[in-house]
């Protein structure tokens, strides 16, 4: 049962977790947004540039606008003096007369009215690239022809031609029947004719397709009826010669017939009965052929549909699954698969018996069918008999007067229709007309420059934005302490500031004596040199973290460790043992990293024997340690004078457990410097013989997923570990990663009692 505080507590981490849940995502947008600043303002900065060099270099265009109204007053005028008329009455009228304005009719009637081919606008070539483009990928262009003039004249004027539709622009105005036609050119005045010369060349076009399309109609018109005059005289006149030889002059009887329609009928219907006898043969052969050959895994409708089969295919396929699995484990001829194997029969010869019964009703549905389509087949036989030999005269009589009075009906409707075309000749009127002369502009159409100017800035947000995103998504590093909470689930820390170059490259002391400690640099003795920092209170919570993880151990063992190499490792474990022999405790770091001894390397360079010496040649330990005098700090080294290819078997060996049992005796912290546990195994080795394990990671250049893996197939070190240290943290980079609530949100308050001078 859980005590009041721990209730309290866990109220209060579910209050943190639905609160953070409810404002994680702005929280994160927020702080992408604050991160990815930089690339999203210098990539609108660059359009809103290449913005401003175009409206700067772009060449101004003027527009003409134009107004014509689809007239609907003289669309019914014409309607009412002839039919031909075509009153504009839907959407689709009007969008056809805009595709009108764009054919090549109008822009032809255009260039030939305002003699654009001698205009240098049209007559000189396009250089821009894209034209210079399409120019190239004219194949027969490269070859001489003879009619080469020809050719050029007629493709000088499809360009231009293209030019007019692609600088003209119709609109509808509205829901109404006016249309708006503009036309753009760099020209004020030669946009304002060439406007004027579309709508006019479109009213002329109007009245030539009219009377053109009456004309034709009349000369087709003039020859059908001539056709279809002779045409309805000899139709008459074969009907009263037919009524004339059969005697059916004053014939006042009617034959009766059997009904087409009941014949069409009954022939459906056969079709269909055909049908469904195919149809019930199918499934009673198919079950058949199910049932003689035993098949249990085949599939028919019924059975689908059947839920007694259905039930005893489930019990079969159950006795079938467990027969193979006690089959696999005890044997076929175990007791319970003989008898699982019996029911199975059972089961098979129940499936066959209901197969059967659905067999008889198959064929029972296959003997109606037969009966049905036979007699169908009769009664069609019956009635084509009655209808081949009775009132074959009547028929070809009706036959005849069907086709005299069609020829009749269409020599009138023509005849009509003639008179109406010539009519409609004689009447020159439009259903369109110009309502609004276009003017000569005054003011450029383009470019628009705050258009121009907003869209660069847009599209290089996007762009910009698309980029940070895109950073964002491949930013796969540790920076915060939540990031090591959630993805390692181990505690964290805390995180070690980068240290300066200048800061890293000072502190070096001459060496006082060959068993003293060499400091190299700034960074093998910062907690020494600024007790105060950051970088040594995290070294502090690491040494509370080993102190409460085993508070009853006189002696503790610490192993420092990190995924890859590189990672800072070494300058952890030498800043965490000075920090402990700074606080007045017995410490000895060891330099367990028999491959590559970074440790040894920053501050034992000149020692000559090490580790190695006393676990393969069991030199005592005492002639091989070295000391700070300024820390009392003890650090055994290792000397690697060749390849170690066994360094596993050595850490992991009893003679170093024996050491370190009897290091224990003189130390009460013994802090080793292991090797990297994603290249090597070294460190899982030693890992039984360690109190805790402190693991590094570089803030920043390590990827998560790689720490997750490679931490994850090593638990002895993970169980043992106290927590993770970010090593290498740049803490102006680390105040974008904060978010609300985190440790990270409030370093700027706290960070006060930092003193790194």
């Amino acid at each position: 049962m859980l005590s009041p505080d721990k209730v309290t507590e866990h109220s209060n981490e579910e209050w943190e977790h639905s609160e953070s849940r409810s404002t994680v995502d702005v929280e994160k947008l927020i702080a992408i947004a604050v991160r990815q600043w930089r690339p999203v303002a210098l990539s609108a900065f660059l359009f809103l540039v290449l913005g401003i060099i175009y409206i700067v270099t772009a060449v101004p265009k003027y527009t003409a606008s134009t107004s014509v109204l689809i007239d609907r007053g003289n669309s019914e005028l014409l309607s009412q003096l002839s039919n031909a008329g075509v009153p504009v009455e839907d959407d689709a009228s009007v969008l056809s007369e805009v595709e009108l304005f764009k054919s090549d009719t109008i822009s032809s009637a255009v260039i030939d009215k305002l003699k654009l081919l001698d205009n240098p606008e049209f007559s000189s070539p396009d250089n821009s690239p894209i034209s210079m483009l399409r120019s190239l990928l004219k194949f027969r262009n490269w070859f001489a022809s003879d009619d080469v003039d020809d050719d050029d004249a007629d493709s000088k004027r499809r360009d231009a031609a293209q030019k007019i539709v692609d600088n003209m622009d119709v609109d509808r105005v509205g829901r109404t029947y006016a249309l708006s036609v503009s036309y753009t050119s760099t020209s004020p005045d030669l946009a304002a004719k060439i406007a004027g010369s579309i709508a006019d060349a479109y009213l002329v076009d109007k009245l030539n397709s009219k009377y053109e399309a009456t004309r034709r109609a009349s000369d087709w018109l003039q020859e059908r009826i001539e056709e279809l005059r002779q045409k309805a005289l000899d139709s008459d006149l074969a009907v009263q010669k037919f009524r004339t030889a059969h005697g059916l002059l004053n014939s006042g009887g009617q034959f009766q017939l059997l009904s087409d329609q009941q014949l069409s009928e009954l022939t459906t219907q056969l079709i269909s009965a055909q049908a469904e006898t195919a149809k019930a043969q199918a499934k009673y052969d198919r079950v058949k052929s199910i049932i003689d050959n035993k098949r249990t895994d085949a599939i028919v409708t019924d059975v689908l549909d059947n839920s007694i089969s259905n039930d005893l295919r489930k019990k079969y396929l159950e006795a079938s699954k467990i027969e193979a699995e006690i089959s696999a484990r005890l044997g076929p001829d175990h007791i319970q698969a003989v008898r699982l194997r019996s029911e199975m029969a059972e089961y098979q010869r129940l499936m066959f018996e209901e197969l059967n019964r659905i067999a008889e009703s198959y064929q029972s549905e296959l003997q109606v069918a037969q009966t049905r389509e036979k007699a169908l087949q009769a009664n069609v036989t019956q009635a084509s008999s009655v209808s081949a030999t009775a009132g074959e005269t009547q028929v070809q009589l009706r036959e005849l007067e069907r086709t005299a009075d069609t020829y009749r009906n269409l020599y009138q409707t023509f005849l009509t229709r003639f008179q109406e075309a010539t009519q409609q000749q004689t009447f020159p009127i439009t259903e369109a007309r110009v309502i609004t002369r276009p003017q000569v502009p005054t003011s450029a159409s383009a470019p628009k420059k705050p258009l121009v100017l907003a869209l660069a800035l847009v599209l290089g947000s996007l762009v910009g934005g698309g980029i940070g995103a895109y950073r964002e998504f491949r930013d796969r590093f540790f920076r915060t302490g939540d990031q090591v909470r959630d993805v390692l689930s181990l505690e964290y820390i805390g995180h070690v500031p980068i240290v300066d170059a200048k800061e890293a490259a000072s502190g070096a002391s001459e060496l006082e004596s060959t068993r003293g400690v060499q400091t190299g640099n700034g960074i093998t003795n910062y907690v020494v040199n600024h007790p105060l920092s950051a970088f040594a209170e995290t070294m502090r919570s690491a040494k509370i973290a080993v102190d409460m993880e085993n508070p009853s151990s006189r002696s503790k063992v610490i192993g420092v460790i990190s995924c890859l190499p590189g990672e800072g490792k070494s300058t952890i474990a030498i800043n965490l043992a000075q920090l402990l022999a700074m606080q007045g405790a017995r410490t000895l770091l060891i330099d367990a990293d028999l491959r590559n001894p970074g440790a040894t390397r920053a501050i034992g360079r000149h020692a000559e024997q090490g580790i190695l010496e006393a676990l393969l040649e069991g030199k005592p330990l005492k002639d091989l340690l070295l000391l700070d005098s300024k820390t009392r700090l003890a650090f055994l080294p290792a000397v690697v004078k060749r390849r170690v290819p066994h360094s596993s078997d050595l850490l992991s060996s009893s003679i170093m457990a024996n050491m370190l049992e009897e290091l224990k005796a003189h130390f009460d912290y013994i802090v080793l410097d292991l090797p990297p546990v994603g290249p090597v195994v070294d460190a899982r080795a030693i890992s039984p013989m360690l109190d805790a394990s402190l693991a590094v990671i570089e803030w920043g250049r390590t990827s998560r997923r790689v720490v997750r893996t490679t931490f994850a197939v090593q638990p002895e070190l993970m169980q043992k570990c106290i927590g993770v240290v970010l090593n290498k943290v740049d803490t102006e980079k680390l105040k974008l990663y904060r978010t609300y609530g985190s440790g990270e949100y409030y370093y700027n308050r706290y960070s006060a009692y930092y003193h790194e001078a």
